[in-house]
C-alpha cells in the first residue's frame, strides 16, 4: 500500500524529536510493507522574523527536503498566524502550500491514501487534497484537537467537524478521545488505536531495575506546563521527604512553568531533592528511565501519553491519573496506579505504597511491562492502522463540495 502522510509534527534538522511518535508509526508501517512519503509543512518565516526570535530561525533553517531514517520528508512552507488567528482557515492555507507538491508526489507514487495527523490544520489540508486527487483520507486525533482546539471558538469547532465528516476514517489514540465525539455521526468511522513503543529501545527483562536499595529516584518526563501536575509531585515529595530522606525527584522537560516549579521547590524546602534536567533527546530520556525507580506524572489533560508506556516498558511502576487516555493501558493496582486529578493526597498515598513495599512496586512494574509488550508496540499500532486503511479504501466516498473560499 502506498501512503502520503501529512503532519506538521515531524522530526527535522531543527528539532529531531518533534513528532517522533508520527515518525515511529511511519517506520512501523514501512516494516509492514507500506511505501510512504511525508509532507511536513513548516510555518513560513520571512525576513526579519529569523532575526527576532530563535523559533523563526529554526523554521528558516529546515531544508525543503530531507531523508529521516530512510523516510523521504518534504518541508514546504505555509502561512501561519500567531495566537490561533484564522485557525479555522489554517488548513486551507496549508493546502494551498502543499497542493502542487501533493499532485507531483501523486504522479510519482500513485499513493492509495492520505493519512493526516491532527484535524486542524493538517486534516483539513488532506481533506481538500483528497478531493483533488480522488483518494481516501484518514485523520489521526492525538489529543490537541479535542482537548484544546475544539474550545477555541464555534467557527473552529464547525470547521473541525466538517473535516471529520468528510474524511474516510478517523483514528483516536485513546478511548477517552473517541468518547468526546460518541454522539456525532462520524463516530461510526472512528477507531481507537493507541500509540506504542519500540521494544528494542527498552532494557532487557533481566536488567529491568525494580526498586533499588539506597537513594530512590522518582522521575517525570513532560513539557513543563500546569496541566502536567508537576506541582502536585513537588508537594507530595515535600510531604514524604521526612519519612524517605533518600527520595530524589528528577524532572525531564522544559516549558513555561519551569521558573514557577523551581520557586515552589524552594518554598517547600526540597530544592536539594529536585533536579531539573531540561529537555533531553530520546536516548538520554530513556537512560533516565533505566536509572529511575518510579515514574509519576499526575497529568490531568492527556489524550494518551506515550511517556507512560515507555516508562512501563522500561520496568518502572507508573502512577497516572484516572479518566485520562492512559486508562486504556493501566488497570489500577494491577499494572500501575491511578490517582484522582489534582489530588496531592492520592499521589502521596501512591508513592508511599511503592516506597514502603518494594515487592508491590516490582509486581506492578513487571505486570506493566508485560502489558505494553503484549499489545502496545508500534508493530501492534501499524497492524491496526493498516486495518483502518483497508476499511477506508473499501468504503471511501469522494465528496464533491463547492470550492472552498476564505470568508
Amino acid at each position: 500500500m502506498k501512503i502520503l502522510v501529512i503532519s506538521h509534527m515531524y522530526p527535522s534538522s531543527a528539532n529531531p524529536v518533534y513528532g517522533i511518535f508520527v515518525h515511529k508509526q511511519v517506520k512501523a508501517l514501512k516494516e509492514q510493507g507500506c511505501d510512504l512519503k511525508v509532507i511536513s509543512p513548516v510555518p513560513f518565516a520571512p525576513w526579519p522574523l529569523p532575526l527576532l526570535k530563535s523559533k523563526w530561525r529554526k523554521y528558516a533553517s529546515i531544508p525543503a527536503y530531507d531523508v529521516v531514517d530512510g523516510v523521504e520528508v518534504y518541508y514546504p512552507r505555509y502561512l501561519e498566524f500567531p495566537r490561533s488567528y484564522l485557525l479555522q482557515h489554517s488548513g486551507y492555507f496549508m493546502y494551498r502550500s502543499i497542493r502542487r507538491l501533493g499532485e507531483r508526489l501523486f504522479r510519482d507514487l500513485k499513493f492509495d491514501l492520505i493519512h493526516a495527523h491532527v484535524a486542524l490544520p493538517d486534516g483539513h489540508a488532506a481533506f481538500l487534497l483528497k478531493k483533488d486527487l480522488q483518494v481516501p483520507a484518514v485523520v489521526s486525533i492525538h489529543g490537541v484537537d479535542f482537548l484544546s482546539t475544539i474550545h477555541k471558538g464555534e467557527k473552529i469547532k464547525q470547521k473541525m467537524f466538517e473535516v471529520l465528516e468528510g474524511v474516510d476514517g478517523i483514528i483516536t489514540v485513546s478511548s477517552k478521545l473517541k468518547s468526546i465525539i460518541r454522539d456525532r455521526p462520524f463516530a461510526a468511522k472512528t477507531y481507537t488505536i493507541n500509540n506504542g513503543i519500540n521494544p528494542e529501545e527498552c532494557v532487557p527483562v533481566e536488567a529491568a531495575p525494580g526498586l533499588r536499595t539506597g537513594p530512590c529516584k522518582l522521575l517525570s518526563v513532560s513539557n513543563l506546563k500546569k496541566t502536567k501536575g508537576l506541582d502536585i509531585n513537588l508537594r507530595a515529595v515535600a510531604q514524604l521527604a521526612p519519612k524517605y530522606p533518600d527520595l530524589r525527584y528528577f524532572i525531564v522537560g522544559d516549558g513555561e512553568e519551569r521558573e514557577n516549579l523551581q520557586k515552589l521547590a524552594a518554598e517547600l524546602n526540597i530544592r536539594d531533592k529536585v533536579m531539573f534536567l531540561g529537555r533531553l533527546d530520546h536516548p538520554a530520556t530513556m537512560k533516565q528511565m533505566v536509572e529511575a525507580d518510579i515514574f509519576c506524572l499526575p497529568s490531568w489533560q492527556e489524550g494518551f501519553g506515550i511517556v507512560y508506556i515507555e516508562a512501563m516498558a522500561q520496568g518502572l511502576p507508573v502512577i497516572a491519573v484516572q479518566g485520562e487516555g492512559i486508562e486504556d493501558v493501566i488497570t489500577h493496582d494491577q499494572n500501575g496506579l491511578l490517582v484522582r486529578p489534582h489530588s496531592v493526597e492520592d499521589v502521596v498515598k501512591a508513592l508511599d505504597l511503592l516506597l514502603s513495599n518494594p515487592a508491590k512496586a516490582l509486581s506492578l512494574a513487571q505486570a506493566g511491562r508485560q502489558t505494553v509488550m503484549n499489545g502496545f508496540t508500534w508493530t501492534h499500532n501499524a497492524q491496526k492502522t493498516l486495518e483502518v486503511y483497508n476499511k477506508a479504501l473499501r468504503g471511501s466516498k469522494i465528496i464533491e463540495d463547492p470550492e472552498y473560499e476564505v470568508q
